[in-house]
């Protein structure tokens, strides 16, 4: 039997790996179609549509890359979008590697602490937050000037984040 457990371990190391592999693809897919062609601009927001694989229809998400104004190495990905069935709006972040994920995310809207949200999940290219949106903070996206994204590379340094809102307000109502 000795014989045998080295070739089944190899074997079951080789379904992980292609199982892991799997789930990556699957997990970035959502992330992946919100980099859709550019369907309209609302100010310093894109809204970009794309048909994700196996999907009946497009699917649209308000986008803004920005970078931090200390450091350009550092940046995020701010994706709202609406899910499939049009039931909810989604806030989704993606943060640059080496974030301390159990700080979370920081979020302000012009001089007001709207709270932190922890990370879902890290994939080869950042780590991603996802929020479902609650009525009062689309209001204040809607209303403010700009929000700060708070991400925290040690306990003792947070590094703020800001984006503009200006526009936010017309592309979500034009979201599909």
């Amino acid at each position: 039997m000795p014989v045998l457990s080295k070739p089944i371990t190899f074997r079951l190391a080789a379904v992980l790996a292609l199982v892991a592999t799997v789930l990556a693809n699957v997990v970035a897919a959502p992330l992946a179609h919100a980099q859709g062609a550019v369907r309209s601009v609302h100010g310093d927001w894109q809204m970009r549509c794309d048909t994700p694989a196996g999907a009946q229809e497009e699917q649209c998400a308000l986008i803004q890359n920005v970078t931090a104004d200390d450091r350009e190495n550092v940046g995020l990905s701010v994706i709202v979008l609406k899910t499939a069935d049009k039931q909810s709006r989604l806030l989704r972040v993606l943060a640059p590697l080496g974030v301390l994920l159990p700080m979370g995310l920081g979020l302000r809207v012009d001089d007001a602490d709207v709270g932190r949200a922890g990370f879902v999940r890290c994939l080869p290219n950042g780590c991603i937050v996802e929020v479902v949106m609650q009525d009062d903070l689309i209001e204040k996206m809607q209303t403010g000037s700009a929000a700060t994204f708070v991400i925290f590379q040690t306990p003792e340094e947070g590094i703020g984040i800001p984006i503009s809102l200006t526009g936010f307000s017309e592309g979500f109502a034009a979201l599909p």
